[in-house]
């Protein structure tokens, strides 16, 4: 076994190594592609090198496909996810290559702020309102923007009440999240404007501290009555 699993051989840099089992599953994309609603996205990108060889393959298969004359979809979305930081500095460069993005925000953090969120000792450093996990998040949006592509989020920020209005604000196009939390965040969601959005998160990039963001954050939840959950409450009663 690795030493550090997270750090090591795992999705793309496995893809690029086996490129047979590879192949295996674009083809398979490819062919149920015909459904439509089929995209693509290679995970664990860490740069436009990575990026370059795994489409390199990917046009492989389709060629592969056109020769054989099976049919699949000739304008399927290719996408990366951006949970590496590295990828995350030049997701400019990276926007040049793709379709669309998706922010991965649970690797992101943990790899930004050096913490295993699996390490009960050190647990609590994992923080999504980390003043530079929210601006590496922002960057990433604004690059994407910045080269006609869409940006998605998924991990468990983008179902977090408290981020939503501020990820709004920043101009995330895609929230993905479980079932269960959607009715509170198309609630909070509802209940601001974009413009009201991009104030409250302009106004958080100029802050230093999550506890800081975070209390700014409950308390434009609190004035636009969106239900806090229960815990929450209870904090707040003893602040």
């Amino acid at each position: 076994p690795e030493a550090n699993p997270f750090l090591g051989w795992r999705a793309i840099r496995v893809s690029l190594m086996l490129k047979d089992v590879f192949k295996v599953q674009l083809r398979a994309i490819l062919r149920a592609s015909l459904l439509k609603n089929v995209q693509i996205m290679f995970p664990m990108i860490s740069g436009v090198e990575e990026l370059i060889q795994a489409k390199r393959v990917l046009e492989e298969v389709k060629e592969d496909l056109r020769m054989e004359e099976v049919p699949f979809d000739e304008g399927i979305k290719v996408g990366a996810m951006i949970e590496v930081p590295s990828a995350a500095m030049v997701a400019e460069q990276l926007a040049e290559e793709v379709d669309f993005f998706s922010i991965g925000t649970n690797d992101l953090i943990q790899y930004s702020i050096a913490v295993d969120r699996g390490n009960e000792k050190i647990a609590y450093l994992f923080e999504p309102f980390h003043p530079g996990v929210l601006r590496l998040v922002k960057y990433i949006i604004d690059a994407g923007h910045s080269k006609g592509i869409w940006v998605g989020m998924c991990g468990e920020m983008s179902g977090d009440p408290l981020a939503a209005i501020p990820l709004l604000g920043f101009g995330l196009d895609e929230f993905s999240m479980s079932p269960i939390l959607l009715p509170r965040i198309k609630n909070i969601i509802r209940s601001v404007t974009i413009e009201e959005a991009k104030v409250v998160a302009e106004k958080i990039m100029g802050m230093r501290t999550a506890e800081e963001i975070k209390d700014h954050l409950k308390g434009v939840l609190d004035q636009k009555f969106c239900e806090l959950p229960a815990y929450e409450r209870e904090e707040r009663k003893k602040t």
